[in-house]
């Protein structure tokens, strides 16, 4: 297994070796933020690479996002595409060194990019940094892949039992509305 460690990560963005970006926000993130009225809710995209559903934020109006990475390259990037506006956060460093909390925390490619080892503590952690009554949601992968990864994947059944330990999971369905090349292997959460 390699060590999926800042060197990893930086040098995966830095030569653009970054299949999962699909180059612009999935549309299933922006319909449940389009169906979101208060646009002030603080925001958390965690291990966002390009963060398209950022930009996508930023010209919704949403006012307060925050993009951690571990990669600097990543975060580079990003800020070169985002609007020169105060209300996107970059973060550079480990996603369970973070500290602060949000009213709503994004998943898109980073629970799959994690060594299964941690997803416990990717849950832990999220609980920690989700205000009260805070929400969790975002897209998961529902198949295994016949490689190691990452992507890491996984199905519903383990997500359902990994979450549960500290979430009311109100949806963990099939995608309706994945990206073509995703079709029929996505769940959508919302925690």
């Amino acid at each position: 297994m390699q060590i999926l460690d800042l060197n990893y990560w930086d040098t995966r963005h830095r030569t653009g070796d970054t299949p999962w970006d699909i180059g612009y926000a999935a549309p299933a993130l922006t319909d449940y933020f389009d169906q979101i009225e208060d646009r002030t809710l603080k925001v958390l995209i965690p291990g966002a690479g390009m963060a398209h559903e950022a930009l996508y934020l930023q010209q919704q109006g949403w006012t307060d996002i925050t993009i951690c990475d571990i990669s600097e390259s990543a975060l580079k990037k990003v800020e070169q595409q985002l609007m020169p506006e105060p209300q996107v956060r970059l973060v550079s460093g480990d996603f369970f060194a973070l500290e602060d909390s949000f009213d709503l925390i994004m998943e898109q490619t980073f629970f799959c990019a994690l060594d299964p080892a941690l997803r416990s503590r990717y849950v832990d952690k999220m609980a920690d940094l989700l205000v009260e009554g805070g929400k969790l949601f975002g897209l998961l992968f529902c198949k295994h892949f016949d490689h190691q990864g990452p992507p890491f994947g996984g199905d519903k059944n383990e997500y359902i039992s990994l979450f549960s330990n500290k979430f009311y999971i109100k949806t963990m369905e099939n995608c309706y509305n994945s990206i073509p090349q995703r079709a029929g292997s996505e769940v959508f959460s919302y925690v």
